[in-house]
């Protein structure tokens, strides 16, 4: 593997738990991203020219380490120039810096539940948990949320300030304030698994072990709360989604669509465990409006994993969820995968007209079902049109690929 790839997979898998290492040495977050990109900028530099570390988890934690130790020493002498200004709390030096090797791994969830502080925005704390927490990028992000790049940007450093001058502590909150944190921890597990699942740029069609590492997270916050209903709902719809993780690419690497599938290769414990979850009497009677979203996208998620093929998944059921769901939390993308549904259940014309009028903006995935169902319906020409589209709007370049495919198939 070429450093430059190697460095992207370590920054890519590694990023939350590095942050978690500095912060829970140094306690300061104002610093922390920024001497880890340092670190991160130098090993782009050094490892093409000098070769890879024997550990470059461990280069990177000792990089950033020098370039935080550097920063706070130039602060403790601005600060003994001026010691009656300067906060009790900003007069000690940091902690010993441990090895990565000492890191614990319920320090991501301290981190995420640092990041869900209430003193943040739910939106602004899923966001900064996203970017701290998974290393997702700030495009990325902005994509989730479906908002400008430059406003996601400016609401991760308005979270961040937030958490310095509140004095936000990063560890795991009492038994008490759990719980007025448990939805927003959620939204960051399905937003953060979403990301994985879904990356909206580079160049995987899946980010495996991101969409892993938010399946954790949902256990060990359920682990903390057995029977939430939120959690036991959340749990459900991400081990569904997880379970066809191996069958996603082929082993060149290209998109296999869900029909074609093998479902051989799906994981079967993981959705024999998903649908005893559905089953289980947490989630009967009625729910709060997160808990039911997300066990009605389980359901949906259900009917594909249980269907013994493609041509017997029950779609007129998938649509039906569908609307349950837009009752429950009215959406574009809810209402992007029932016009599919609906497509399959009813022919691609009526599947058309459920699509008029979506719109996820930024986002290509509403071109490519008009393109798709277009071409099933025969108007090879609109169908062009809206590949290209998508193919304008498209930053992933598995996806990219498969959207060129199907156009060139179309012929000119």
């Amino acid at each position: 593997m070429e450093a430059s790839q190697e460095l992207a997979r370590v920054v890519r898998e590694e990023w939350g738990r590095l942050v978690s290492l500095l912060l829970a040495r140094s306690g300061r977050l104002d610093l922390v991203e920024d001497a880890l990109g340092d670190a991160v900028e130098a090993a782009a530099r050094q490892w093409d020219a000098e070769g890879m570390p024997s550990n470059p988890r461990g280069w990177l934690v000792t990089v950033a380490r020098r370039r935080l130790v550097d920063r706070l020493r130039v602060e403790a002498v601005a600060q003994r120039k001026a010691p009656l200004l300067v906060p009790d709390a900003h007069r000690h030096g940091p902690g010993p810096m441990a090895d990565p090797g000492d890191l614990v791994e319920d320090d991501l969830l301290r981190l995420v539940l640092m990041c869900t502080h209430p003193a943040l925005a739910p939106e602004a704390a899923s966001a900064l948990a996203l970017r701290l927490v998974l290393g997702v990028s700030t495009p990325d992000i902005a994509r989730l949320f479906l908002v400008p790049e430059p406003t996601m940007a400016a609401r991760l450093t308005r979270a961040k300030r937030k958490i310095v001058t509140a004095g936000i502590p990063f560890a795991v909150p009492g038994a008490d304030q759990l719980p007025s944190r448990l939805e927003v921890v959620a939204q960051t597990a399905y937003l953060a698994f979403t990301a994985g699942y879904a990356p909206g740029s580079g160049p995987d069609l899946l980010r495996a072990e991101l969409a892993g590492e938010a399946v954790r997270l949902v256990r060990v916050v359920l682990d903390l709360r057995p029977g939430e209903p939120v959690l036991t709902a959340l749990l459900a719809l991400v081990l569904l989604q997880h379970s066809r993780r191996d069958a996603r690419t082929g082993h060149d690497g290209r998109l296999v669509l869900l029909p074609d599938q093998d479902r051989s290769r799906w994981r079967h414990d993981e959705i024999a465990e998903a649908v005893a979850l559905l089953g289980s009497s947490r989630l009967a009677g009625p729910l709060p409006a997160r808990a039911a979203s997300y066990l009605v996208q389980a359901r949906i998620a259900a009917q594909h994993a249980t269907a013994p093929s493609a041509e017997r998944t029950r779609w007129d059921r998938v649509v039906a969820h569908y609307d349950q769901l837009l009752e429950i939390e009215p959406g574009a993308a809810a209402r992007l995968g029932r016009a599919v549904a609906v497509a399959e259940s009813r022919g691609p014309r009526e599947g058309l007209l459920a699509l008029e009028g979506v719109e996820l903006p930024g986002s290509h995935r509403v071109a490519a079902v008009r393109a798709e169902l277009l071409a099933r319906a025969g108007e090879a020409r609109g169908a062009r049109e809206a590949y290209a589209e998508a193919l304008a709007l498209c930053r992933n370049a598995s996806e990219r690929a498969h959207l060129e495919e199907r156009l060139a198939s179309l012929g000119s």
